[in-house]
């Protein structure tokens, strides 16, 4: 697809402590676009997402986004003691959409049986299908998804494929990093090996 761009980033580098993670990470995502990170564990794909969403600066370079941003990370970030309905509501009136979309959302996730249920009791794939939920309830154009598929059996791993494929086709885009095997379609890929510092590669 081709349009403006929902997001740009340009000579991207990161520190963690004293030592330099990465450099010289470029993208931009048009909508329809997908950039797929990879690399070994600790090696920074994360990092790399919580810059791209704003939430941590970089050592280096510069992001501009262009569209409302959405993220799924490790943490389900919903109020583990309230139901799942209401603590969905709450990101709803934030993001300046409404209730239909959140049941549509838990509908499309599976989860509208547990609307009446608080996260803290869920399994660990229910809770990643509720922040599933959280994301397309958003609305928000640019998703950043760091391990999506983590705690979701093959059903799982399947539905959220069609997710981030129905919302690239309406328009959407997407990065994504995810050491399970993860279909994206026609997406561009950054090694992030090929970015580390010389001398720390082995």
């Amino acid at each position: 697809m081709s349009g403006a761009l929902l997001l740009a980033a340009e000579g991207l580098a990161c520190i963690r402590g004293d030592r330099l993670l990465w450099r010289g990470i470029s993208l931009s995502l048009a909508p329809g676009d997908a950039v797929m990170l990879t690399g070994a564990n600790g090696i920074g794909k994360s990092s790399l997402i919580r810059i791209l969403g704003g939430l941590l600066p970089p050592a280096a370079g510069t992001v501009a986004r262009h569209a409302r941003t959405a993220m799924v990370d490790e943490r389900h970030a919903l109020d583990a003691h309230l139901p799942l309905g209401q603590a969905l509501g709450q990101w709803a009136a934030i993001d300046g959409t409404g209730m239909a979309g959140v049941h549509t959302a838990m509908d499309r996730l599976g989860i509208a049986h547990l609307a009446d249920v608080p996260p803290r009791y869920f399994s660990t794939g229910q809770k990643k299908r509720a922040a599933l939920a959280r994301l397309i309830a958003s609305d928000a154009p640019l998703w950043l998804l760091d391990e999506p598929a983590n705690g979701l059996d093959r059903d799982g791993v399947a539905l959220t494929e069609a997710l981030i494929a129905a919302h690239r086709a309406a328009g959407g885009a997407v990065v994504c990093a995810s050491h399970l095997p993860l279909t994206l379609g026609e997406a561009q890929t950054i090694d992030m090996a090929a970015h580390r510092p010389s001398e720390t590669v082995s």
